[in-house]
């Protein structure tokens, strides 16, 4: 092979439709695609690690027991919250999937990056009244 992700890591994540911009103290569902590329059935619970985020971090429970998960490309879909603390550029870190039954930890690259903004003036109550709609 080429040396792609999958070979290296018996686990992945991937976010589904990430944000690429959030706002500022807005909690944001965020969902995850957890994939088994190993060639036995997995045991696993998906975490992110505070202490391994910056900017925007995990807002409520930090992790999720997925329990078995098929080998060969068998998934499953979590779901988390974010929340931006502070404005600026960031990589969403510090996720890692436990194999419970060895112990084994299989830290992931960053999920993706974010912007994190104020929330515009003025604009505010009009983005509220379109999300009502929505």
């Amino acid at each position: 092979g080429n040396g792609s992700l999958d070979e290296l890591l018996p686990v992945t994540v991937e976010p589904i439709d990430p944000p690429s911009t959030m706002r500022l103290s807005v909690p944001e569902k965020i969902s995850l695609l957890v994939v088994n590329h190993s060639s036995e059935t997995m045991n696993l619970q998906i975490q992110l690690r505070l202490s391994r985020m910056s900017g925007v971090v995990v807002c409520g429970p930090s992790f999720v027991t997925l329990g078995s998960v098929p080998p060969s490309g068998g998934s499953c879909t979590i779901d988390f919250r974010l929340v931006a603390l502070v404005a600026g550029l960031f990589p969403v870190t510090g996720c890692f999937i436990v194999d419970l039954t060895t112990g084994m930890e299989v830290e992931q690259p960053k999920l993706f990056d974010v912007f994190a903004k104020l929330p515009a003036d003025g604009n505010e109550e009009e983005e509220k009244k379109d999300s009502l709609l929505q």
